[in-house]
C-alpha cells in the first residue's frame, strides 16, 4: 500500500524535474511513511512512498524484471500473487523479493498491457519502458485505489493524490465549473472530472498510455448486467456466494502486518467479521464509532451484538460536536475535493482509531451497489408507472412538493419519479440540491457557464445493455456513487492514518458473479440485499439482518445550530459569498436562518456549502503545501 507520483515529458532531452518529483513524493508521506523510492530516467521521474504491509523487508519499490528494460511504481495488493509469482518462477523468470509488487513488472515483461488481466487486487501503478520510451498507468477494476492526472505544455504528470500534482509549476489551481454544478446535484464530483480544471481522474477498469507526451486512455474491463442464461436455485445461488464471499475474504487477509476490520454492526461490515472470524485462531480487532448528543440512536449497540457474537477484541470511540469542528478542515485537504458528507469526518476519526492497534483494516464497501441496499432501489421500481404522466402533471407535483411540511423521504421520491428523463432522474435521488433548487443556489453568471445536466450519469447509462430500472440504477452507481464518493473517501481518510483498507466486497469475480443474478436476488418485493441476507443468516442474529439501515446518523443538524454554529457564520457570510460570486447570497442566507430557528433541517445543504468553502480556501486560495501546515499539533483521539 503506498502513493505513486510522476512526471513524463514530451521532448526526449528534456529532464523531468526531480526537484518538484520530491515534492510530490513529500505531499503524500502520509500514503507511505515507511520508504521513498525513485525511477529517473531522462524525461521520465516518478516514484512512490511505501506503506509496508506484505514482504516488509524487501519489497522497495521500483522494482525491475531482469534485463533492467521495465521499472514498476505500484499504489495497492495484489491479493493472488503468491499463485502469480508460483506461475513465473516455473516459466525461468526471477524474482528477488516475495511481495506482490514485483509479480506486475514480470506480467507485464510477457504480456504487455494485458498484465491487467491476471491481477486480482486493488491498484494503481506505473511502467516504464526505457526501450520504447513509454509509460503504462493502470486503474484497479472498481476504482478502489485513486490515479489522476493532467496534461501540461511540456507532457504529463500524475499521481495517486491531487495535491502532488499541483507542486508541479505548469498545473494551476483553478475551479472546474462544470465539476461544481455536478457536485451541487450529486453530493460529489463524477469522474472522470474533478474540481480542478484540467485534471482527470482515470477511470476505474482503464489503463493510459504515455508515449511522446501524448497520453491514451483505453478500457480494459468492464461487467454487464445480465441474468445467467441458465439460472440457478436460490440455494444454489446463496451457496455459491458464501464460497466467493469466503475466498475473497481469505485473499485478503494475506498480510504481514497486524489487521482489523470496521465495524458498523451493518450486514456488510458484519458478514465480513463473522468470516474473518471462521479463519482466524485469534480474535478479529474491531473498530466502531458513535456520537454525542444526538437524538436518534447510533449504531454502537448493534456492532457491540456482533463483536460478542464472535468474540472479538473490540474498540470504540465517540465523536463529538468539538472533534467535528476540530478536523473539518484537516479532513478536506486529505480530501482533494469537496464530499457532501459529514461521515468523512467520521471514518477520519475511526481509521485513526484502528490506526493506532493495526495497520490494515477490511471494510465493508460495496455490499449495497452489488446487492441493492439503498432505498432509492426500491422507489425506482415505480418509475415506468410515472412515465405514464403527461409532462405537466410531472412539474405540477414537483411544484406543489416544497408547500408541503415534513414527509423528506417520501417528497425526495415523488420529485425524482415525476422526471420522465432517466439520467435526470437519477441524478435527483437523494440529490444535494434538485434541479428546482439548484438553479435558485446558483448564481446567474454560475448558471450560464454550465450544462445542467450530469453527463457523467448519461454516459454510462448509454453503456448499460441492461432494460431492467433496477440494473441500470446499481450499474450507475457502481460507476459514479462508488469509486468518486464511497471509495475516494475511504482511501483517502484511511490513508490519511497510513492504514490501509482492504474491500472484500469488491473483488471483481464476486462483482462479475452479482451482475449473473436476477433482479430478484437482489430486490425482493421490497427486501433489499436479498441473497446476500439469505447469506448473512447464516451467521448473523435476526437483530442485523432485519435492522434498519442507517449509515452514520450523525447529529450534524444539531451541531451546526449550537457548537459548529461558528463554522457556517463565518464560511457561509454574506460577505464571503458574494466575494466568490458563484452562490446566491440571499438564498444560502434564508437557509441558514431557517436551519438556525429550527424551522427546517437544512444541515446537508449547509455542509455541502461548507465543504466548498473551506476546500475553496485551501487550494484556490493558498499555495501548495507538502502537509496540513495550519494543523500541526498532535491529534489525540480517545476511545
Amino acid at each position: 500500500m503506498c502513493g505513486i507520483a510522476g512526471i513524463i515529458n514530451r521532448d526526449h532531452q528534456h529532464p523531468a524535474d526531480t526537484d518538484v518529483l520530491s515534492l510530490m513524493l513529500q505531499s503524500i508521506i502520509h500514503r507511505g511513511p515507511d520508504d521513498q523510492g525513485e525511477l529517473c530516467d531522462r524525461e521520465l521521474a516518478m516514484g512512490m512512498r511505501r506503506l509496508s504491509i506484505i514482504d516488509l523487508s524487501t519489497g522497495q519499490q521500483p522494482l525491475f524484471d531482469e534485463s533492467g528494460r521495465y521499472g514498476v511504481v505500484f499504489n495497492g495488493e495484489i491479493y493472488n500473487f503468491k499463485e502469480l509469482r508460483e506461475e513465473l518462477l516455473s516459466r525461468g523468470h526471477q524474482l528477488k523479493t516475495h511481495g506482490d509488487g514485483e509479480v506486475i513488472v514480470h506480467l507485464f515483461e510477457e504480456h504487455g498491457p494485458k498484465c491487467v488481466d491476471f491481477l486480482r487486487g486493488m491498484f494503481a501503478f506505473a511502467v516504464w519502458d526505457n526501450q520504447q520510451r513509454e509509460l503504462f498507468i493502470a486503474r484497479d477494476r472498481m476504482g478502489i485505489k485513486p490515479l489522476y492526472y493532467t496534461e501540461t505544455p511540456d507532457g504529463v504528470v500524475f499521481g495517486s493524490e491531487i495535491k502532488s500534482i499541483l507542486h508541479h509549476p505548469q498545473v494551476e489551481a483553478a475551479i472546474d465549473l462544470q465539476a461544481l454544478g455536478d457536485y451541487l446535484s450529486l453530493k460529489y464530483v463524477p469522474g472522470p472530472r474533478t474540481m480542478f480544471q484540467g485534471i482527470r481522474s482515470l477511470p476505474p477498469g482503464h489503463s493510459l498510455t504515455i508515449k511522446n507526451g501524448k497520453a491514451v486512455e483505453s478500457q480494459y474491463w468492464n461487467f454487464d448486467l445480465q441474468p445467467d442464461s441458465n439460472p440457478l436455485s436460490e440455494a444454489e445461488y446463496a451457496d455459491q456466494l458464501e464460497s466467493i464471499l469466503q475466498e475473497s475474504v481469505n485473499l485478503r487477509l494475506r498480510s504481514d502486518v497486524p489487521f482489523g476490520a470496521f465495524l458498523s454492526g451493518g450486514i456488510d461490515s458484519s458478514i465480513i467479521v463473522a468470516l474473518m472470524s471462521r479463519e482466524l485462531s485469534e480474535p478479529v480487532k474491531t473498530f466502531s464509532v458513535g456520537f454525542a448528543g444526538g437524538d436518534e440512536p447510533d449504531e454502537l449497540p448493534y456492532a457491540r451484538m456482533v463483536a460478542d457474537q464472535f468474540k472479538t477484541e473490540h474498540f470504540e470511540m465517540i465523536i463529538t460536536a468539538d472533534d467535528f469542528v476540530k478536523h473539518s478542515e484537516r479532513v478536506m485537504w486529505h480530501l482533494d475535493q469537496p464530499i457532501a458528507d459529514q461521515a468523512t469526518i467520521a471514518t477520519y476519526m475511526v481509521a485513526h482509531l484502528a490506526s493506532q492497534h493495526v495497520k490494515m483494516v477490511l471494510t465493508g464497501e460495496g455490499g449495497d451497489e452489488l446487492f441493492a441496499g439503498y432505498a432509492r432501489y426500491v422507489g425506482e421500481q415505480y418509475s415506468p408507472w410515472f412515465k405514464a404522466l403527461p409532462g405537466f402533471a410531472g412539474a405540477a407535483i414537483r411544484s406543489v412538493l416544497p408547500r408541503l411540511q415534513g414527509l423528506r423521504r417520501q417528497k425526495i421520491a415523488l420529485h425524482a419519479l415525476s422526471i420522465h428523463d432517466e439520467a435526470t432522474r437519477m441524478t435527483n435521488w437523494f440529490p444535494l440540491f434538485n434541479g428546482d433548487t439548484k438553479r435558485e443556489i446558483m448564481t446567474p453568471s454560475f448558471s450560464e457557464q454550465i450544462n445542467h445536466a450530469v453527463s457523467a450519469v448519461e454516459m454510462h447509462l448509454k453503456q448499460c445493455r441492461s432494460k431492467a430500472p433496477l440494473n441500470r440504477m446499481l450499474y450507475s452507481d457502481s460507476k459514479t456513487w462508488l469509486p468518486d464518493y464511497l471509495l475516494l473517501r475511504g482511501d483517502k481518510l484511511t490513508m490519511a492514518n497510513s492504514l490501509e483498507a482492504r474491500v472484500p466486497l469488491l473483488d471483481h469475480k464476486l462483482v462479475e458473479f452479482a451482475a449473473t443474478l436476477p433482479t430478484n436476488m437482489k430486490l425482493n418485493g421490497k427486501v433489499r440485499k436479498y441473497l446476500l441476507k439469505k447469506v448473512a443468516a447464516r451467521y448473523l442474529p435476526d437483530g442485523i439482518i432485519h435492522r434498519k439501515k442507517q449509515g452514520f446518523p450523525i447529529p450534524i443538524d444539531t451541531w451546526l445550530r449550537n457548537e459548529a454554529r461558528p463554522i457556517v457564520n463565518d464560511l457561509l457570510s454574506v460577505d464571503r459569498i458574494r466575494r466568490r460570486g458563484l452562490f446566491s447570497a440571499d438564498y444560502v442566507s434564508r437557509l441558514v436562518r431557517e436551519h438556525e430557528s429550527s424551522f427546517a433541517d437544512h444541515s446537508l445543504l449547509l455542509w455541502g456549502l461548507i465543504s466548498v468553502e473551506q476546500w475553496m480556501e485551501r487550494y484556490i486560495d493558498s499555495e501548495p503545501t507538502t502537509s496540513f501546515s495550519s494543523l500541526q499539533q498532535n491529534i489525540i483521539l480517545t476511545p
